[in-house]
């Protein structure tokens, strides 16, 4: 017989069972969301790190890096550079340089900001270490390319300067095209002993002009002589005519309709850097070099 209620109206209580499977921690607990945050605060570490570097490094420096990481670009043994990594064994903090060769490396240690003007030979593809990129140099290279054969059709159809053909050569640098104006003994491109032009390599110099006018990259212009020295060198000298003469080109490109922003730099090296090495008294040793510099690419780029 039923047990009777504790009240008379009280209605019967309803046991309510709960089990708990132990699954031993929660959901929450899990090892998945661990990996995933390790790899964002990994991620964020690369990327601080990156930061530090770009503002703790010279340009040089920064090049010397990217090279590494481009081992098309450079020999890395031959110019003593890392050993099984980018700083080569170093610490990143260390002040030494990087390589087998400490003294011979081109990359100084990264790891403390340079504060002194590095000078010396230039690395890579691009002045003072400046990046340019892969794009950047196949134009220039095609530019240059069409620009020569317009200038050689174009001195090819003037019976005026047909004749310079023998006295224009191109030639292709680390900083871009060089274009030579050489003199030989029955040529001169100036009236000897002079900064004045001969009419035909003026006009010669104005067909260069134009057809150089359409390009972006700037110029850089030097003057050569050869080793025959002035009576009184206190009046005249190599040194002088070599400046003259290149100051007397950049007027003539002037004239022709370049900007004056697009000439980077003006000099004479007098006789010290021969074509005939083994005859500086040579005529061909005098000369004007026009050379149309790489464009600049920016870091990064």
């Amino acid at each position: 017989m039923a047990r009777a209620p504790h009240g008379k109206n009280e209605p019967p209580k309803i046991i309510i069972v709960k089990k708990i499977i132990a699954d031993g921690h929660g959901g929450h607990h899990g090892g998945a969301w661990k990996v995933a945050y390790a790899d964002f605060v990994t991620a964020m570490m690369a990327f601080f790190l990156l930061l530090w570097l770009l503002g703790a490094t010279t340009e040089k420096q920064r090049k010397g890096l990217a090279d590494y990481f481009a081992p098309t670009l450079l020999d890395s043994r031959k110019l003593g550079i890392g050993g099984s990594g980018p700083l080569g064994g170093e610490s990143i903090m260390s002040n030494n340089k990087t390589g087998p060769k400490a003294a011979a490396s081109v990359i100084a240690s990264i790891g403390i900001p340079s504060t002194k003007q590095q000078n010396g030979e230039k690395s890579g593809m691009g002045e003072k270490g400046s990046l340019r990129s892969v794009a950047l140099a196949n134009e220039d290279k095609k530019n240059f390319e069409a620009m020569r054969k317009r200038i050689m059709q174009e001195i090819a159809a003037s019976k005026e300067i047909a004749k310079l053909a023998t006295h224009i050569r191109f030639v292709p640098t680390q900083d871009g095209l060089r274009i030579d104006l050489v003199d030989n003994a029955d040529y001169s491109m100036f009236a000897l002993g002079t900064t004045v032009l001969q009419p035909d390599a003026s006009t010669l110099i104005g067909l260069i002009a134009q057809s150089v006018q359409s390009l972006p990259n700037t110029i850089m212009i030097r003057g050569h002589t050869d080793s025959l020295p002035y009576g009184d060198p206190r009046a005249m000298n190599n040194w002088m005519l070599a400046s003259g003469r290149a100051e007397a080109t950049r007027r003539r490109l002037a004239a022709g309709g370049l900007p004056e922003a697009r000439f980077e730099r003006i000099e004479g090296v007098a006789d010290r850097e021969p074509m005939i090495v083994d005859n500086p008294a040579d005529p061909r040793n005098r000369r004007v070099a026009i050379t149309l510099l790489y464009q600049k690419g920016v870091f990064g780029t």
